[in-house]
């Protein structure tokens, strides 16, 4: 009788101990607050971002957990964070300014809940040509064919800007084909030029400087001489890809580029945003990104407001005033 007796109070003890176990985990999972990162197509550069930003603050930040979302890219994670369908995204400083004014193609919509955080890495543009060919300039590419990228691509957007604003996109033969495509037909003599607009170095660059002596232009010289380029799309900045980037390529070359931001939505707590910045920005976060994607070797607290032409959210724009960062007007907005 003495057995069943403390069997049963075993038992009563053990059902007590589990219930007080699962409610509390019950509780833990109620007060954690999960939040939407939204990142781009699989096996792309803003997923990698996107699931190691997500990763590294649901194992560091108290109280919260970041599900990383696959989206179509920039565009998309502007509707969604504006929409408050996403907290945290990834965009193109092109597109959250275009956006923001009401600017993007066949949208005049402005998507001013948007705001940025951190600059995350760069897409720089790439104008090659054969070295053998008398092409030295933009100016020298009129009535010339210029693989420009895909249609409808971020990459034929940029080049339009670009060429429109050297004033010689209507005398260009635009040919809408990818990067791979591009570099084959230029070793093949099919086109005298090839537009890439992504981070360095890429494959297709390497692929025609593999296969012939190539030359890259200095666009970033000459779109300066000109100025319309960066009055009309301020967003665009000076980048150079280092000498030797490129097989036979012994020279820098000056360049514009696009930025990758991190962005937030303006609903997302200004306390939030403070502290993930400051967890991401610290030397084990940085070492996680970099980890996840070499990319992230960009990311530092000089390079962190490179790009951005856009208000910065305010819990961000705390975290870059406590480092001695000086934000611009149009940043502290």
């Amino acid at each position: 009788m003495l057995i069943i007796f403390a069997q049963q109070i075993r038992r009563t003890l053990f059902l007590f101990i589990l219930s007080t176990m699962l409610l509390s985990s019950f509780e833990t999972i109620a007060k954690e607050r999960t939040l939407l990162f939204s990142g781009g197509p699989d096996g792309g550069t803003f997923q990698y971002f996107s699931k190691g930003i997500s990763e590294y603050l649901s194992k560091e930040l108290d109280g919260y957990k970041f599900l990383n979302e696959a989206s179509a890219g920039s565009v998309e994670n502007l509707r969604r964070l504006n929409k408050r369908e996403a907290d945290f995204g990834i965009t193109y400083s092109g597109d959250l300014y275009l956006g923001r004014n009401g600017r993007l193609s066949n949208n005049a919509r402005q998507y001013r809940n948007v705001h940025a955080v951190a600059y995350l890495y760069g897409a720089p543009a790439h104008l090659v040509v054969l070295d053998d060919k008398q092409i030295n300039s933009v100016t020298e590419l009129v009535g010339k064919k210029v693989a420009i990228g895909a249609a409808g691509s971020g990459a034929a957007a940029s080049a339009q800007r670009f060429f429109e604003s050297m004033g010689v996109w209507g005398k260009i033969e635009p040919q809408y084909i990818g990067y791979s495509a591009g570099a084959a037909a230029l070793g093949e003599g099919l086109i005298d030029a090839l537009w890439v607009f992504a981070g360095y170095p890429n494959s297709a660059v390497t692929q025609a400087a593999s296969a012939n002596k190539i030359k890259l232009l200095q666009t970033y010289t000459e779109a300066e001489k000109s100025g319309k380029l960066f009055e009309d799309f301020p967003f665009y900045s000076k980048v150079v890809i280092p000498a030797d980037t490129y097989p036979g390529v012994d020279y820098d070359v000056i360049t514009i580029q696009d930025s990758a931001l991190w962005t937030a939505g303006r609903h997302v707590p200004e306390e939030l945003v403070q502290k993930a910045s400051e967890m991401i920005y610290e030397p084990n976060g940085l070492k996680y990104l970099v980890s996840v994607k070499s990319t992230a070797k960009a990311m530092s607290i000089d390079s962190g407001l490179i790009g951005i032409v856009t208000p910065v959210h305010k819990g961000a724009q705390n975290f870059w005033k406590a480092k001695g960062k000086t934000l611009t007007a149009e940043q502290s907005r």
